[in-house]
């Protein structure tokens, strides 16, 4: 199998962007559908590697797989990068904080004014850095780069604009807007757009389903990559 001699790198789940010592933003994901992308490339990887932010211990008990835990986005991209090699495949599931606070109170804010601002400012693009990396690093012009992203309209116009964007070889969009999929749920509906063309549509599925789904595209993708879908 074409992941037979690859290294897998999944992430998965929320990043915490902290505002103080006890308060933090961050968003709905619960890390399901990453750490079912991770147990699925475990049965076909050489090697994977799961790195995830956080997510219920129920979720990560008994995992035989290597895993790294981290809070932060900046977290996320360092971990990244150190797992990242020749021969990798990033699949990108987690959800991290586009934005973090521009700077974090050393103590608890205490309730004091009507009105509480905040500045943010915009945490790293983790796959635009990898894209940017593989471009310009010889010896990481093969990562193979898988995206997600959350919609609910327009979703191949979204989708095509973010694959380019970020050079992505793949990109799955969860359509958020629809009963039982998307965050906290054991399903999820995908449409998967591909570099080469194809068009997939996953209808109402387990997300471990889903996740076999993908495994199978990015096979055919690096199949298909060749000289003619080199970066």
């Amino acid at each position: 199998m074409p992941l037979s001699d690859k290294k897998v790198i999944v992430t998965g789940g929320p990043t915490y962007e902290f505002l103080d010592p006890v308060r933090f933003i961050s968003n709905r994901s619960s890390g399901k559908m990453g750490k079912a992308l991770a147990d699925e490339s475990f049965k076909r990887a050489r090697e994977i590697v799961f790195i995830h932010g956080p997510m219920h211990k129920s979720l990560l008990a008994g995992i035989e797989y290597r895993t790294v835990a981290v809070e932060s986005t900046r977290e996320m991209l360092d971990a990244v990068l150190v797992e990242l090699t020749p021969d990798s495949v990033l699949i990108m599931a987690a959800a991290p904080a586009d934005y973090r606070p521009a700077e974090k109170s050393l103590t608890k804010i205490k309730k004091k004014e009507d009105e509480l601002i905040v500045r943010f400012v915009k945490n790293p693009d983790i796959l635009k850095t990898v894209a940017e990396i593989r471009s310009t690093q010889f010896p990481l012009r093969n990562i193979f780069l898988v995206g997600f992203a959350a919609e609910t309209n327009d979703i191949e116009n979204y989708a095509k604009n973010k694959m380019r964007e970020k050079d992505l070889d793949i990109i799955c969009v969860n359509d958020v807007g629809k009963p039982d999929a998307g965050f906290g749920v054991d399903t999820n509906i995908v449409t998967i757009f591909t570099r080469w063309g194809d068009r997939y549509e996953l209808p109402l599925l387990s997300k471990q389903e889903v996740a076999s789904r993908i495994l199978d595209c990015v096979e055919k993708g690096i199949e298909c990559k060749g000289e003619k879908f080199l970066p």
